[in-house]
């Protein structure tokens, strides 16, 4: 018999192709938690997420033994058994290469963003915030996108695609504005006409630069027969906002070479002090559950994945307590979102593990404390066990707030003396009720679209005293919503410099002053419609002539607002029900955050028996108090009394190879270097004996064990080692 080689070799290619294709699913559907990082794999960092994100193809110069290079970094994380992705910047990275002219014999320092006064922004030396040329965009592909694939990764993160409001006043920028309005280049602030258009040109130029980006990486990698995802990691459309920064934000949901984003929601970005009844100060947690929010919303109703992100630490210097004051708030914030289940557990675990930070109270500056460190293992290791859930936060859900990317294209400069201080006018629509123990949510018009959006939306709160609508299919959605039963709320004076630049409701035939009277038409409302309630076939709308701003930045501002969401909600037949705390049940998990500034003073009681996961002890309480400003991470115990089998129910390791024999049961923690496992284990009896083992079969010593009868639970606590140690009880 003869052989046809060519075809048997078109055959081995095609297998080998589906093998490579179904071990990239499985590694795409295993990326439930992460981390990004700059650095190989170390003892000190192996935090056992499921992915490392290896970040920049440029590494460090001076490290002259190779360790820096890309290709062994990601070499180095996957020996250790991770999967490896990659991210990089796509508006700023370490690309002095092409900077400084090596890549292509041109120097592009020329093409940052510029202030007025001429300065370039800069990220970092030699490192400007890009305005995307194509010779930018081509060098992205080039060295970038395919050296990455070339390695076999095929999941990328584009960080951070950021243009600065204050920017605009580069030649660069000048010939893209020429280029996309056919019109010469307009300073932005002589006119608020001019600052909209050099904001939506921002926009623009980052949201071409993506969607050509996705779309190479993702052609290059079918040329290879690889499935090449991208995902955008970016800070919350609230913060980019308050920040006064603009970024293509909820429109890359829908971009075809788009398959998800992370929600880069931290300290840094929570703690941005806003206004609440007269006063001005940081509401970490409050800010986090509504940038939280905001990203959820972005992508929920398009099915695109979605990791949260929070950090231990921030980027600015603060003493170790802050960073765990807020790292809590922050924590509980994300896990608020019962439909959001992947999690990057932290970025740079390296500067949390190797670097010192302040004591509170002196002027020392120390490496992470155990208790710390132990306290975060704890919580990044139930990250991977917490699963989506459709349980729904305590309160009057369905009270939605809408956004749009427009919320950044009118943040500077301030013209005609109008100013939306701290950004005040989007947190008047949320804080009053969040404050009240309301989870209200945010909607992006970008996504009207989709059914999902406004399904389970009762009452919707808008206004366009931040924001303008991107055209006029954003009214006829909103009017079709209200005529079959949903209730509006629109609130502003319509008075901001903004309301008549050049847009589509006062060209051509539309013929409107602002962009409410358009919105009014199609609801069959006066064009200057006034305070009070108007029924619209099935649905209503309440008019409210104040500018949400005041209903946070003048003390009791809100009582007018907080009255109409009353009255709406009673006219479909609830009551709006206030209280002081936000509580939600994920499986065993329990996530609780109760309120200062709110309508008690109160605390919350928890029922238990539960697990308090915020403390490194691990203890188990029969009743947990939270106080007012504070939060709680509980485990249920009652989840392991139904289940009445052996199991670990807390700890600061990832555990693998668990075995349940009929007289013994074992498994393996393995954590960073120089930290300190705590762990609580259910048994239905007490265990007769527990042994613990290193990497080389040698017996250690614990640091702690216990038996607690009343809870069924053993405590044990040993040092954590990379290579793992096992675990044996016998029974």
């Amino acid at each position: 018999m003869k052989y046809n080689s060519p075809k048997i070799a078109t055959l081995i290619a095609c297998l080998f192709i589906q093998l490579i294709s179904a071990q990239e699913k499985a590694n795409h559907e295993k990326a439930k938690t992460a981390f990004q990082t700059s650095s190989k794999w170390m003892p000190e960092i192996d935090i056992r997420s499921d992915v490392a994100i290896v970040y920049g193809v440029n590494g460090n110069p001076s490290d002259h033994d190779g360790s820096s290079v890309f290709e062994n970094r990601v070499k180095s994380w996957q020996e250790k058994g991770y999967t490896a992705h990659f991210m990089t910047g796509i508006a700023w990275g370490s690309y002095q290469d092409y900077f400084l002219g090596k890549w292509d014999g041109q120097n592009h320092l020329g093409e940052g963003q510029v202030q007025k006064n001429g300065d370039t922004i800069w990220h970092g030396r030699n490192v400007p915030y890009i305005v995307p040329q194509k010779s930018f965009v081509d060098y992205i592909k080039k060295e970038v996108i395919e050296r990455v694939i070339d390695v076999g990764i095929t999941s990328i993160y584009l960080e951070e695609p950021e243009f600065w409001a204050r920017g605009g006043y580069s030649s660069a920028f000048k010939e893209a504005w020429k280029d996309y309005y056919k019109f010469p280049w307009r300073p932005q602030h002589e006119s608020p006409e001019n600052t909209w258009l050099s904001n939506k040109l921002k926009y623009h130029l980052y949201y071409k630069t993506i969607d050509e980006v996705s779309q190479y990486a993702k052609s290059y990698g079918k040329k290879k027969g690889l499935d090449v995802k991208i995902y955008i990691p970016t800070h919350s459309l609230v913060n980019y906002s308050s920040w006064m920064i603009v970024s293509p934000e909820a429109s890359l949901a829908s971009l075809p070479g788009i398959d998800g984003y992370i929600a880069q929601v931290w300290t840094g970005t929570s703690r941005e002090a806003t206004y609440y009844n007269g006063k001005v100060k940081e509401r970490t947690f409050e800010n986090a559950f509504l940038e939280y929010g905001s990203m959820a919303s972005m992508t929920t109703p398009t099915g695109r994945k979605m990791f949260f992100l929070t950090d231990p630490i921030e980027d600015r210097r603060k003493t170790w307590d802050d960073y765990k004051i807020n790292y809590q708030a922050t924590f509980t914030a994300q896990l608020l979102y019962p439909q959001i289940e992947n999690y990057e557990v932290m970025p740079w675990p390296e500067r949390i593990y190797t670097r010192p930070y302040k004591v509170a109270s002196s002027n020392k500056q120390e490496l992470i404390s155990h208790n710390y460190s132990t306290q975060m293992q704890v919580m990044i290791n139930a990250l991977n066990d917490i699963k989506v859930s459709k349980n729904k936060v305590s309160g009057n859900n369905g009270i939605g707030v809408l956004m749009g990317n427009s919320m950044m294209f009118q943040r500077f400069p301030i013209h005609d003396g109008y100013d939306d201080s701290r950004f005040s006018n989007f947190y008047g629509q949320t804080l009053p009720l969040l404050k009240r123990g309301i989870p209200v949510q945010t909607v992006h018009m970008e996504n009207l679209g989709y059914d999902e959006t406004l399904k389970d939306i009762k009452v919707l709160i808008m206004s366009y005293s931040n924001m303008k609508p991107f055209g006029e299919v954003v009214h006829k959605h909103l009017a079709k919503w209200v005529k079959n039963g949903g209730v509006l709320i629109y609130t502003g004076k319509d008075d901001d410099p903004y309301q008549g630049v050049m847009e589509w409701w006062n060209q051509k035939r539309n013929k409107s002053k602002v962009p409410s009277e358009n919105l009014f038409k199609h609801l069959g409302l006066p064009l200057n419609a006034q305070n009070g309630n108007y029924n619209i076939s099935k649905g209503e709308v309440f008019v409210i002539r104040q500018n949400p701003k005041a209903f946070v930045m003048e003390t009791g501002g809100d009582i007018t607002f907080i009255n109409v969401v009353k009255q709406a909600f009673k006219n479909i037949g609830e009551n709006l029900q206030f209280k002081n705390n936000l509580v939600l049940q994920r499986g065993p998990y329990k996530m609780i955050a109760v309120l200062d500034e709110s309508v008690s003073d109160e605390p919350y009681f928890a029922q238990g028996p539960v697990i308090d996961l915020f403390n490194p002890r691990l203890p188990v309480f029969t009743e947990k108090m939270i106080v007012p400003g504070e939060q709680a991470f509980l485990y249920d115990l009652t989840h392991a009394y139904k289940k009445n089998k052996p199991m670990v129910l807390a700890t600061a390791a990832r555990i693998s190879d668990e075995k349940h024999e009929k007289n013994q049961y074992t498994f393996i923690c393995k954590s960073p270097v120089n930290t300190i496992n705590s762990m609580r284990v259910y048994f239905p009896s007490s265990p007769k004996k527990v042994t613990l083992l290193n990497s080389n079969g040698e017996e250690i010593m614990p640091k702690g064990s216990s038996w607690d009868s009343n809870s069924k639970t053993y405590y044990l606590q040993f040092e954590n080692a990379p290579k793992g140690i096992k675990v044996m009880f016998s029974l």
